[in-house]
């Protein structure tokens, strides 16, 4: 069989959420099955490390795709221009866009709908081609996958998809999330913080992950508890709101705060494994892989009531609404000064951690690619 592959974004040293699943998933499933060919297609010059084995033929389809009318053009003209000259079986893309132009099977990655409940976190052309094209794109595809029974439910309710028609797959985890030890513990404290214990944050600075209430929380908590606890906040700024700007101008302590900009996973598995705990708070998630990652690297996990959150970490992190400042500051005050329960998160942390893998997630994700081959 001939397997086409939305890879685009796989991006050298800048891999975000669907890149790294796009990542965990093809990296195992190429050589997993080497009696199928697998065809990469890329938008720009790719990096030869993801070319994961000699079943794969990458292809590079201009142009870069970062503006909603290029990404118009690259999935409805040239997509389709490649598939008449390689006749692939099947068309997966693991990034919500599809090729409404295209006459072959395809299978849908569809990891949320946040620009369907919250819309006003994204400029308005990439709001307006999202909630005009993706319902097209479910109705178009053969079969979906999704990553939560949150976003499974979601998406049969939004667009009133039969239920068979989706596949839940969880994600995994890279295998570097692990415990640390103490002396690495230390080191990694004295180079972020000169020392000081601190809660961490991971993921782009998208105003729908709720920056800026974790940062007007901090503050107060700074105020209530005179702990010398900081703040680490780890990943690119996409765009800030107003009010996060707002409150960079105005925190009391500011100081500590310390933003370090994106981290590749051998420095970022130290940060977590170093910190008090994992403040993750957003206000929509499709499934929260840091929570997961944190859960590996055995530190305590602050994470919020709502959407697929509370699927994922179950009883094994504080649950908090992410709309209420009283309640993240109480979880912070909690575990700074319980250790008791610190420990008690940690171990069910652990045991909640083994049940996300990303070779069982390859293996599911294959099943699906199977039963869309195989279906009229």
């Amino acid at each position: 069989m001939k397997i086409a592959v939305n890879t685009r974004l796989l991006l050298k040293n800048k891999l975000e959420g669907i890149g790294w699943f796009t990542y965990e998933h093809f990296s195992r499933i190429v050589k997993d099955h080497p009696e199928h060919e697998f065809y990469f297609l890329f938008d720009r010059p790719f990096d030869k490390s993801f070319v994961f084995a000699e079943n794969v033929t990458p292809l590079i389809i201009s142009p870069p795709t970062r503006h909603p009318v290029l990404q118009y053009f690259w999935f409805e003209r040239q997509l389709p221009r490649v598939f008449k000259k390689i006749q692939p079986d099947l068309f997966i893309s693991p990034d919500n866009y599809n090729s409404l132009k295209s006459k072959h099977k395809n299978l849908l990655v569809i990891h949320d709908l946040n620009f369907e409940h919250f819309p006003k976190f994204l400029p308005l052309k990439d709001r307006w081609f999202l909630r005009h094209f993706v319902r097209q794109y479910v109705q178009k595809a053969n079969h979906i996958v999704t990553v939560s029974e949150y976003s499974k439910n979601d998406i049969i309710k939004q667009y009133g998809v039969e239920p068979e028609k989706i596949d839940m797959v969880y994600n995994g985890a890279n295998k570097n999330y692990a415990p640390i030890n103490e002396k690495e513990k230390i080191s990694t404290r004295e180079k972020l913080t000169k020392g000081s214990p601190y809660f961490v944050y991971v993921g782009a600075f998208n105003p729908r992950k709720n920056i800026a209430r974790l940062l007007e929380a901090f503050d107060l908590y700074k105020k209530e508890t005179n702990s010398d606890t900081k703040l680490v906040l780890v990943g690119e700024t996409m765009y800030r709101s107003k009010k996060t700007e707002f409150l960079l101008n105005t925190m009391h302590h500011l100081s500590d705060v310390i933003f370090t900009g994106r981290k590749e996973s051998a420095e970022l598995k130290l940060i977590i494994g170093s910190a008090l705990a994992l403040t993750y708070i957003p206000l929509f998630e499709g499934f929260g892989i840091p929570v997961v990652e944190a859960f590996k690297s055995e530190i305590p996990v602050i994470t919020s009531n709502t959407t697929s959150l509370p699927e994922v970490a179950r009883n094994a992190a504080l649950l908090v609404d992410p709309t209420n400042i009283s309640s993240i500051v109480n979880a912070m005050k909690k575990i700074t000064f319980d250790e008791d329960l610190r420990n008690e998160l940690i171990e069910k942390g652990k045991e909640r951690g083994k049940e996300f893998s990303w070779d069982h997630a390859a293996n599911e994700f294959w099943k699906s690619i199977e039963k869309t081959l195989k279906a009229n």
